[in-house]
């Protein structure tokens, strides 16, 4: 029923590593929300629920732990159900983590023969008898990579994450999102290894268009936990990458390459929980005092609310990849990966596919430094842009502690990286890949060493060090010169300074959202306020953007489109058509057991072609009939 091999073991650890800090943030926020019993036993649901995922021993027990992560993850987006949007982002939500859902039942149930309690080990031998393995990979994907938000699966997350409690977006975003993705490590490693190559071609693609897909979403974003939500679409993205070098280099026989970029999964797995988490807090704490979640509301509170200001920076500058943090390295190693593909000449579609992935990474990393320079900026620097934001103060203690274990967490990621690869590595070591430790650290742990034949070099410890002592020797200086401080009031062009001269958190988009028009698609809206009628004066004046979300809109607003004609035509026939109706649902019937068939058995061209040409032949004299 049970099993705690390395890789449960491994993500037992991340989930406990992002329990317990939300703990205590959740306490302290516990007074504000309302029904406070209905909270505490779904948080508890969804916790023991995501612990029951990653030791699950057969796909009976997967799937009832999975469906309970889903449902109690919904109710907690419920808790505080009163405005509009609430609903309709837990309505999504629960859509599409079924949608995903009705794969992975479809996937078992073929690798299982119908009999779920059977292990993951005892699957592989009938997966493998299957003639169709590319189906059973793309419903892995579907499956996982809904839950995980990957594009074009990704639309739910800016809707349901800010509709959540604070603590709960933490955990959906910062764990959660990562149980997918052990989902993929368990079935692709012990079910359908090993891969073919075009498996892995295809998740990099995967990968680089949700990495820049996300961050150009966040970039232009003013809700600040929907920004923070397309962030985790980019990170996923970018842990997508990563694993699927790991899958490419295992097909070309580059066991040790495939375990330094698997490391490097994994590794961003782990910070990336740990900086979403506490931006999410970070955001909360924000969202508490000023009871908004609109970043052009916010401002100057870094003077009022220093302890979140300050974890909130840190976070931001392991998100955006700034050296030495947790985030450069598991960055870095993402690239070292891609960069010591240079010597595969063969496959003319991974001289595609690589080089756009690593254009891709290093645009999200410059896009990422600008969205959260904005966040960090709008929402914590300057004046106060509203009297909520005027008024704020710090959240209560336990909040703060919440905070403030995350951010010891991230620091241990960034001060004790070799331990934690370690970790790692032996987890892939158990699951038959070769070691690359004793390769990644030939030197000592002060060196962290690529593992291609020319790769680079980087020193984290040696960085950070010298970051202290430089920082240590400028104050050191600033004391003993006795640098004398002038204050002087801010030049603003002529104009006095306030809140409406600054910045705005749309102005310092605006660039990249002209730029990405046909991506973003936006909604402008100018509202004047005239002068005794006159079209050119006006006392006050505000300009908002509205971005749609193309994805939604095409796919997912177009399906719903078609889906609707469909039921009317059906609905027709079966009110209307009364001779037509049996005979679609006759038809509908051979097209299931010619199906059945061609996936069960192997295929005869001949008798598909004859099978195909009666089916046509049947729903043209049965259904559409002759033409009046």
């Amino acid at each position: 029923m049970f099993q705690f091999d390395t890789l449960s073991l491994i993500f037992v650890a991340l989930i406990l590593l992002g329990t317990i800090p939300n703990l205590f943030y959740s306490v302290g926020y516990l007074p504000h929300i309302e029904r406070k019993s209905y909270y505490v036993v779904h948080y508890f649901t969804f916790i023991l629920s995501m612990l029951g995922v990653v030791v699950s021993a057969n796909a009976l027990v997967f799937l009832f732990f999975w469906e309970l992560m889903s449902l109690s993850s919904w109710q907690l987006i419920l808790t505080e159900p009163k405005e509009k949007e609430t609903l309709l982002a837990a309505r999504f939500y629960f859509f599409m983590t079924h949608f995903g859902f009705i794969f992975l039942l479809l996937f078992f149930l073929i690798v299982t023969n119908g009999d779920l309690d059977i292990s993951f080990s005892q699957m592989k031998g009938i997966a493998t008898s299957f003639a169709y393995p590319t189906i059973l990979f793309f419903f892995l994907l579907l499956g996982f990579l809904s839950k995980a938000g990957a594009v074009p699966l990704h639309v739910w997350l800016p809707y349901a994450h800010p509709a959540a409690p604070s603590p709960v977006s933490a955990l959906m975003s910062g764990v959660m999102l990562k149980v997918a993705i052990y989902g993929m490590f368990r079935f692709l490693f012990d079910v359908l290894y090993p891969w073919p190559l075009e498996w892995g071609t295809f998740l990099l693609i995967i990968g680089s268009v949700t990495s820049l897909v996300g961050i150009l979403y966040a970039m232009g974003e003013h809700d600040i936990k929907a920004l923070l939500a397309n962030s985790s679409i980019e990170n996923i993205g970018i842990i997508l990458i990563a694993f699927a070098m790991g899958m490419i280099f295992d097909s070309l026989g580059l066991q040790i390459l495939s375990t330094f970029a698997f490391i490097a999964a994994v590794f961003h797995i782990f910070n990336h929980m740990g900086f979403k988490s506490l931006l999410f807090m970070g955001a909360g704490s924000v969202l508490h005092q000023t009871h908004t979640k609109n970043i052009e509301k916010f401002g100057g509170l870094i003077k009022s609310m220093p302890i979140t200001a300050f974890t909130f920076l840190f976070a931001a500058m392991s998100i955006t990849a700034l050296p030495p943090t947790n985030g450069f390295l598991s960055e870095w190693m993402i690239f070292q990966s891609m960069l010591s593909s240079s010597n595969i000449t063969d496959d003319m579609t991974l001289k595609l596919a690589i080089p756009f992935a690593m254009f891709a990474l290093a645009m999200t990393g410059g896009l990422a430094i600008a969205t959260f320079v904005k966040a960090y900026g709008i929402t914590f620097l300057g004046l106060h842009r509203s009297t909520n934001a005027k008024h704020a103060h710090e959240v209560n203690f336990l909040m703060k502690s919440g905070m403030i274990l995350m951010a010891f967490y991230i620091a241990s990621l960034m001060l004790f990286a070799p331990n934690y690869l370690h970790f790692f590595d032996t987890m892939l070591v158990d699951m038959g890949m070769p070691s690359v430790y004793a390769k990644i650290f030939p030197q000592g742990i002060l060196h962290m060493h690529s593992v291609g034949v020319h790769g680079g070099v980087v020193s984290p410890l040696i960085l950070f060090f010298a970051l202290i002592f430089v920082t240590s020797l400028l104050l050191f200086a600033y004391k003993v010169f006795n640098v004398k401080t002038r204050y002087y009031h801010a030049w603003a062009c002529g104009y006095k300074t306030s809140a409406k001269t600054q910045y705005t958190a749309t102005g310092f988009s605006g660039v990249m959202r002209r730029f990405f028009n046909w991506l973003y698609k936006p909604q402008e809206h100018i509202l004047k306020k005239n002068l005794a009628g006159h079209e050119t004066k006006f006392s006050d004046a505000s300009y908002s953007v509205k971005i749609k979300p193309l994805f939604e809109i095409t796919i997912y607003e177009g399906s719903k489109k078609i889906a609707n004609i469909i039921s009317y035509w059906v609905y027709r026939l079966g009110h209307f058509e009364q001779t037509r109706y049996p005979a679609m649902i006759f038809n509908l019937l051979l097209f299931v057991l010619f199906s059945y068939r061609i996936l069960t058995h192997d295929v005869n061209w001949e008798g598909l072609l004859i099978e195909s040409a009666l089916m046509i032949m049947s729903i043209k004299i049965l259904v559409i009939g002759d033409k009046k």
